[in-house]
């Protein structure tokens, strides 16, 4: 599954039980990146989505996601998902707030390679990573 969460600064998830994702240009850029691939989420999450026809909606998302399914993450811990991510994409802002979750994968530790980093202006900086034993994958069908 390919992963994709938004982070802090001090890779907090959630803020005083508030999302880091909360962003138009950012769900816009989400919807960019996956053309038109159904992303699988939780309930919490499907408010950010409302009126998109790609969203499935499941609870336990993280469980039932195969290989090649993008899985957008918010309030949800992935280090027990760890042999089923092929590929994280991370959205990180600028700031630290005090995090109530923060992002259990330690990128640097788990051989994941920054693949590609994009500032939106005056917004948001985007790393994209992939795990450092698939390699570049399909990475260049959704970056350009």
């Amino acid at each position: 599954m390919q992963v994709i969460v938004c982070v802090d600064d001090g890779m907090g998830m959630l803020f005083n039980h508030r999302r880091q994702s909360r962003d138009r240009v950012l769900i816009q850029r989400i919807l960019e990146i996956t053309k038109g691939k159904q992303i699988f989420m939780n309930t919490y999450s499907a408010e950010l989505f409302e009126g998109n026809e790609n969203i499935c909606i499941d609870d336990d998302f993280l469980k039932n996601a195969g290989d090649g399914d993008i899985c957008f993450v918010e309030n949800e811990a992935l280090s027990g998902y760890m042999e089923k991510i092929e590929k994280i994409i991370v959205y990180k802002w600028n700031r630290r707030y005090p995090a109530d979750l923060y992002l259990d994968i330690p990128l640097a530790e788990n051989e994941w390679q920054l693949v590609e980093s994009y500032d939106f202006k005056d917004k948001t900086i985007v790393p994209f990573a992939t795990s450092g034993g698939s390699g570049a994958g399909e990475t260049d069908k959704y970056l350009q």
